[in-house]
């Protein structure tokens, strides 16, 4: 059997058993037998491809194919079906040349097929004089449809990007205004150490001594690096303790320099015995030197946490879109959500509580990472608004006969029971118009379901409400994968 391989026209009584044409008269599915043919193409092989001219209606008779449409380089997967009657090709040929009569997506032959084949222009001669009136109501429907697509697609991705926007702003000026504070003080300290250097070079502070000193330097360092935060009572105690030595010393500002040293790791005992063999001006001298030090590499420690947070929520931001991935290819389910939780940051109260129960053995998923990010950004951004302020969202996963699982915990009002079945459902919403739109779970169904033939189910009661996503841990089958 060739791919364009052809056999005798359908009869009237074959088209009668389509859902498609069931309604129509004798003379009418006689027509349709008239103008129309039966054309069988090979598993694997493209019915028609997006972007050509569309030149024909095609009818499902057995087997099965799939839709696809090219987005950005790559081949995305919409539907398939084995459902004898379903159709696809030129199904706007009764709008004319007031659209561009082209194929929108591309179908393709999943298994060897049957097709019943209208040629367009004998499609759109038969729905415009056999239903006129369902015709107004599809031209109406369709521009209508489109337009309000484009405004309501436009305002949702405008108001998602700049709450996005304005979230990862908000995370990044944390860490830059930390390090830019750190820098202005940091200059303040090279500048005193500098000072410092300055005594040694006309003789005030002893030169003999700038050997012990630089072994000293290097030994707060070191115990800087090391040191630990204290427990705020413990800090206090360490703090009295040597601020009470460095006043025996004669040190000044003893009160004002004992946190910093502390803070470094430095306590009375090792200021002590680095400092032993000096006295007088020498041993406050060494005290302040070893300030600066510590001072110094706390700071440089503040701007490396600073650069780090902002590096870090830089590659948050580029895990969660995706940008230099292939659009399918083995992911982390982990860096997924945890990207998406550094994204959503900002939104998440400080009375929300977010518990992670990772699988610490799941493996890496076939999926569409940028697409399964835009799942869990809105299963979590839902569950944070159920719980309106406070409550526990937790992110668990785990694995077991051959899926991924997923789980999105939130303990906020539940859903009621009368409207769960809807959840689904395309523009519905429980949200205040003006407050969403309705498409986020519809979304998120298709990009789980359609997209990676995985499943999404929910269970809701007052105080806990849990949505489970299902991921295949292995890709389809060779020449049946997604492209």
């Amino acid at each position: 059997m060739t791919a364009d391989a052809s056999r005798t026209a359908p009869t009237p009584d074959e088209l009668s058993t389509l859902f498609l044409f069931e309604a129509l008269d004798p003379a009418q599915l006689a027509w349709l037998a008239e103008r129309g043919r039966v054309e069988v193409r090979e598993a694997s092989t493209a019915v028609y491809a997006q972007g050509e001219n569309a030149s024909c209606f095609f009818v499902l008779l057995s087997g099965a194919v799939a839709l696809s449409r090219r987005l950005h380089g790559d081949d995305i997967e919409l539907s398939r079906t084995d459902q004898r009657g379903a159709y696809g090709g030129a199904t706007q040929a009764y709008l004319g040349d007031r659209v561009d009569q082209v194929y929108s997506h591309t179908m393709r032959a999943v298994t060897d097929v049957e097709l019943f084949v209208l040629p367009a222009a004998e499609f759109a001669t038969a729905v415009r004089n056999w239903f006129p009136m369902a015709l107004h109501l599809l031209e109406g429907l369709f521009f209508g449809t489109r337009a309000i697509d484009v405004i309501v697609g436009e305002r949702e991705r405008l108001i998602a990007l700049g709450s996005l926007t304005a979230g990862l702003t908000h995370e990044l000026n944390n860490p830059a205004a930390a390090a830019v504070r750190a820098t202005d003080t940091l200059r303040d300290r090279v500048s005193r150490m500098r000072h410092k250097l300055a005594l040694i070079a006309d003789g005030r502070l002893d030169g003999t001594r700038l050997h012990e000193l630089v072994e000293m330097q290097d030994a707060a360092v070191r115990r800087a690096r090391e040191a630990r935060p204290l427990p705020a009572i413990e800090a206090a105690d360490a703090e009295d303790e040597l601020g009470d030595w460095l006043e025996d010393a004669e040190v000044e500002n003893a009160w004002d320099i004992a946190p910093t040293l502390v803070a470094g790791g430095i306590d009375a005992d090792w200021l002590a015995g680095a400092t032993e063999g000096l006295t007088g001006d020498h041993r406050r001298a060494a005290v302040g030197w070893l300030t600066y030090t510590v001072d110094t590499e706390l700071l440089m420690g503040e701007i490396e946490d600073a650069t780090r947070r902002i590096s870090g929520l830089v590659d948050a931001a580029r895990q969660y879109s995706q940008l230099d991935r292939a659009a399918q290819q083995p992911v982390d389910i982990h860096e997924l959500l945890d990207a998406t939780v550094v994204m959503l940051r900002a939104k998440i109260p400080d009375g929300v509580r977010v518990v992670k129960e990772y699988d610490g053995d799941l493996p890496l998923v076939p999926a569409y990472g940028a697409e399964l990010n835009q799942v869990w950004t809105n299963l979590i951004d839902n569950a944070l608004a159920a719980m309106d302020g406070s409550g526990t969202l937790t992110l668990a996963t785990w694995h077991e006969d051959g899926h991924a699982y997923v789980e999105v915990r939130d303990t906020g009002t539940g859903i009621d029971p009368e409207i769960r079945p809807r959840i689904f459902e395309p523009f519905f919403s429980t949200k205040p118009v003006g407050q969403g739109t309705g498409l986020g779970l519809d979304i998120s169904y298709r990009i789980v379901v359609n997209k990676h033939r995985g499943d999404i189910r929910v269970s809701s009661s007052p105080g806990d409400t849990l949505f489970r996503v299902s991921l295949p841990l292995d890709p389809p089958p060779s020449g049946d994968d997604e492209p």
